[in-house]
Parts: C-alpha cells; sequence; structure tokens
C-alpha cells in the first residue's frame, strides 16, 4: 500500500499542464499564468508626487530660506512647464509629474501663503529630507523586470499590476471541468426526505464547492445506483470531463463496483489504497480514450474521507494541470493547544482549526468522531498531520498543518 507521499509522487508523474491560451486581462481571474510576463514599461513611469504639496529643492529649506516664489503649478494628467530652481518652489498635486530641479515635496498642511500672494509660499518646515514625498521612475518596476512568474493564480492584485503595464491579454491555463458522481443506493438528493436507511447527498455539494475554490468548474452528473448498468451509463458520461470524480463504492464491499467498472471502461489504474487516515480506499487512474485523456479519482464515500482525499490529490492534479507549483499540499508549522494522544499506525489527517496569534500559529483539533463526522469539520479550517506511529503530544507541541483551500 502507498504512503500519502507515494501516491502524490504518482499523481505528479501522471499529470501534464494545459496547453497555454490567451484571454482578456478581465477574463483572467482565478487563472494560472503560463509564461513569465517582463514588464515593458518603467512604474511609475515618470518622477511623480505622492501628495499635494510644493515641489522644493530640499537643500534650501535646510539653508533657511522658506519663502519661496511658486513658478507653476502641476495637476495630475499634466505635465511642468518650467524647471524649478534654488528659491522657488512648483504648487503640485498627487500623481503629477514633478518638475526638473527638485528633490522633495513639502505637503500643504505645512505651508502658507505669503500675505495672501498665490505666488509667494512660506514653508512651515526647518528642514525636509531629500526625496521626501517622491517615487522616482521605474522605483517599482523597471523595464525588462518579471511582474509575474509562471504558474501564478492571478488575483485582483495580480491583474491590477499588469493592466498598469498595458497587457489587455495574458498567456493563462484554462480550468479543468470536472464531472462529480455520487454512487450508492441509500443517497437522496439534499431537497428529499431520507426513508428509512437513507442519507441525503452531501458529497456533490461539498465536492463541488471544493473544486470551484480549487480552480475547476464542475459538472454535477447526479447519484448512480449501486447496479453495473447505471454505473456504466454515468462513468461513460463522466469520462467526457477533464476529472472524473466519484465517491462511494471503492472499498471491498459487495456492491462497490467502482474499480471494476472503472477497468471494464478502460481506465488504467495508478493506485488503489494509501496508507492514510481518513481516506484508505481512494482510488486514483487515467482514461485515454481517442484524442481525449481523463483523470479519475474513486473517492471514499464518508464526507470527511472524501473531503481530505480531495484536498491531498485531486487538489494536487488540478494544480498541475494548471500549471501551479509546488502542485503538492503545503504545510505550515503550528503549536497544539491542548495535549493529544495520537495511536493510529497510518498517517492521519486530523479535521483542526489553526489561530495566528502574537507567538505564531496555533492549531485546536476538532471532536471529531471519524470519517462520517461531517459535523465536526464546519469550525476546521484545516488538517493537522499525525505520523504513523503512537506518540503522546503535549501542549505548544510543534505540529505540521494543511489549511483547507490553500
Amino acid at each position: 500500500m502507498l504512503t500519502v507521499t507515494q501516491a502524490l509522487d504518482q499523481i505528479v508523474r501522471e499529470v501534464g499542464s494545459f496547453a497555454p491560451e490567451r484571454v482578456a486581462l478581465d477574463e483572467a481571474l482565478g487563472l494560472v499564468t503560463a509564461e513569465n510576463v517582463i514588464s515593458q514599461e518603467d512604474s511609475p513611469p515618470f518622477d511623480k508626487a505622492l501628495m499635494d504639496g510644493y515641489a522644493v529643492v530640499a537643500s534650501d529649506i535646510a539653508a533657511g530660506l522658506r519663502e519661496l516664489i511658486v513658478v507653476d503649478e502641476v495637476t495630475a494628467g499634466r505635465t511642468p512647464s518650467r524647471d524649478v530652481a534654488s528659491g522657488q518652489a512648483t504648487r503640485i498635486m498627487t500623481g503629477a509629474p514633478t518638475p526638473v530641479g527638485v528633490d522633495a515635496v513639502v505637503p500643504v498642511e505645512r505651508t502658507e501663503l505669503v500675505d495672501e500672494d498665490p505666488n509667494r509660499v512660506r514653508i512651515l518646515l526647518d528642514s525636509i529630507e531629500r526625496e521626501k514625498n517622491i517615487i522616482r521612475r521605474g522605483t517599482n518596476k523597471r523595464v525588462g523586470e518579471q511582474i509575474v512568474s509562471t504558474g501564478r493564480l492571478l488575483r485582483a492584485q495580480e491583474l491590477a499590476a499588469l493592466a498598469e503595464m498595458g497587457f489587455a491579454m495574458v498567456s493563462v491555463r484554462r480550468q479543468p471541468c470536472v464531472a462529480v458522481l455520487a454512487t450508492g443506493d441509500e443517497l437522496v438528493s439534499v431537497d428529499q426526505t431520507p426513508g428509512p436507511g437513507q442519507i441525503r447527498n452531501s458529497n456533490e455539494t461539498m465536492l463541488c464547492a471544493q473544486l470551484r475554490n480549487a480552480g475547476g468548474v464542475p459538472v454535477p452528473l447526479g447519484i448512480a445506483r449501486d447496479n453495473r448498468e447505471d454505473l456504466r451509463r454515468h462513468i461513460d458520461e463522466g469520462l467526457n470531463a477533464d476529472i472524473l470524480l466519484l465517491s462511494g463504492g471503492v472499498s471491498a464491499g459487495k456492491l462497490d463496483l467502482v474499480p471494476s467498472e472503472l477497468e471494464l471502461a478502460g481506465v488504467e489504474q495508478v493506485f488503489h489504497k494509501v496508507r492514510v487516515k481518513p481516506g484508505k480506499p481512494v482510488w486514483f487512474g487515467v482514461s485515454r480514450r481517442g484524442s481525449n485523456s481523463c483523470l479519475v479519482f474513486g473517492l471514499p464515500g464518508n464526507p470527511v474521507s472524501s473531503m481530505v482525499c480531495f484536498e491531498l490529490f485531486v487538489r494536487t492534479a488540478i494544480r498541475r494541470l494548471t500549471g501551479q507549483f509546488p502542485a503538492i499540499p503545503r504545510t505550515l508549522t503550528a503549536r497544539l493547544t491542548h495535549s493529544h494522544s495520537h495511536t493510529d499506525d497510518r498517517e492521519t489527517y486530523f479535521p483542526a482549526a489553526v489561530e495566528w496569534t502574537a507567538d505564531g500559529p496555533m492549531v485546536r483539533l476538532m471532536k471529531w468522531h471519524g470519517s462520517s463526522d461531517l459535523q465536526s469539520t464546519v469550525d476546521a479550517n484545516s488538517m493537522v498531520i499525525f505520523p504513523p506511529e503512537p506518540k503522546e503530544y503535549a501542549v505548544n507541541d510543534r505540529v505540521e498543518v494543511v489549511l483547507w483551500n490553500s
């Protein structure tokens, strides 16, 4: 049976990235860059004032020259008409280009007009630092420097930085289309009242939400019943997607038909079962029907198992498809808020809540009753990794944590 690390390695080896495609910048939110984007301009494109006031020669103020002749006024969107020499100043607005000769801007609040004359200003400071309240051309970014790297998830700030530099189009990798199929005779839709022995299909809702958060486009296929004909029909439909997620039917029970039906559908098994808790029965394979390739994950039916396996394995595959790096789950180190006795011989991913404090991240374990206990995850934002060995953990012991939805 594979370890989690070995299973992740196999996914990374099997999954390549989508081909790049160019999209308009306003359609790129949540997509991932497929190339390094290099600046063709300086930012800012000119020396400019950072506040309203007067552009001056700093050494004048230090030398005691406090009453200056105002030779020009520059507002945002205009350019200076005159240079500034010693004894002179330019009235300037935030964002406007600074004239040649100045090296500081005195805030308007620290000035006053001399005898109400708009052409004469008195500086109410004993001194001002050179470059104060001025930003020079290229301070933020210079021609030839990288704006964003390949594999960068595009958020509002990346889009704004690209827009500032004139990139109306960007090369990205598309979002994967992911079919979601729940299996089992016991399932009913969420708007129905379950009968004896039945439960609502919460896994579809959960997995579709996780997919949207991870950058996938979910396509719910409903419920496949525990008979080969119905399961085969749903699998055949799902294999048209980039990824097919099935929940349930991957263990060793009489009606766990998923692995054999996937084999009959031509899906090549990569691994089945991982030494992990929860999620041991997880299945992964690849369908290569003609020119279409589909990644297939058989997730356990218990909801917390399905949730954990998504965060570990499915999210890794999505990162690979979209070119994000690193693809495997990222961890942080946190300190336990309470003691814990770990007795399992499988690597365990325990629902938990991380809180950032002045002393660093602290993590609290949920009261978790096993892989069917979906309610225990409601107040969780992460999972603590406990290695596969019995150990007594004390308050403030350091543990590795995987943040959910990250």
